[in-house]
């Protein structure tokens, strides 16, 4: 069975926890950089971005989750989390600079302008329920990401390879469509990786 960690340094993290295993993934609180090497994909979740930077930091994660990110395996950052990866952040410097995405924080406004809707998300190919609490946004992005989602024209959800980032909170609802969609993804680098193992070995 998959192992799909949630990066327990601050945020909603109990919300991924039940999410991932309702999709039939084991879900793994991360407090400790070792622990990245026993699983297959990682969750940054939403909190305070600044906060989780400083603790990536004090933990000794930022190395740890780059290297993680070398191996191709899937990361999932979201809302506060998307701005984690991002290798660009208007107003200040990026904290893992992994998803080659220009972030701006707080786009959607303060808390009480936090709203949910439902989204077309390509991959999915369905409707998805969205959460948006203070809210950033993908301003700008590289040639190698791809837009799969957009409210109302605004990027909200983007790919690059194994790495995924979206605006919102999709472990505030009901709706494991995002999870899904993710654990798919480690499905799918999970077995490019064992076949290209197979390759050099056969070699």
């Amino acid at each position: 069975m998959l192992k799909v960690g949630v990066l327990a340094l601050q945020g909603a993290v109990a919300e991924h926890i039940s999410l991932i295993e309702q999709v039939g993934a084991t879900a793994i609180q991360i407090k400790r950089k070792e622990q990245l090497a026993d699983i297959d994909g990682l969750i940054i979740p939403g909190g305070e971005s600044t906060t989780i930077g400083k603790l990536l930091r004090r933990f000794d994660f930022i190395e740890a989750i780059t290297q993680f990110s070398d191996q191709k395996k899937p990361i999932l950052g979201t809302c506060a989390g998307m701005i984690v990866l991002a290798k660009s952040v208007e107003g200040q410097e990026p904290h893992l600079g992994l998803m080659d995405i220009h972030v701006v924080r707080n786009a959607y406004g303060r808390q009480q302008e936090s709203f949910e809707t439902s989204l077309y998300l390509k991959g999915l190919e369905r409707q998805l329920q969205a959460v948006f609490i203070r809210a950033p946004l993908i301003d700008s992005i590289g040639e190698n990401v791809e837009v799969i989602a957009e409210h109302e024209g605004r990027i909200v959800a983007a790919k690059q390879e194994h790495l995924l980032a979206v605006s919102f909170h999709p472990e505030l609802t009901d709706d494991t469509g995002l999870h899904q969609y993710f654990v798919n993804m480690i499905k799918q680098y999970s077995k490019e990786t064992h076949h290209t193992k197979a390759l050099s070995i056969t070699n």
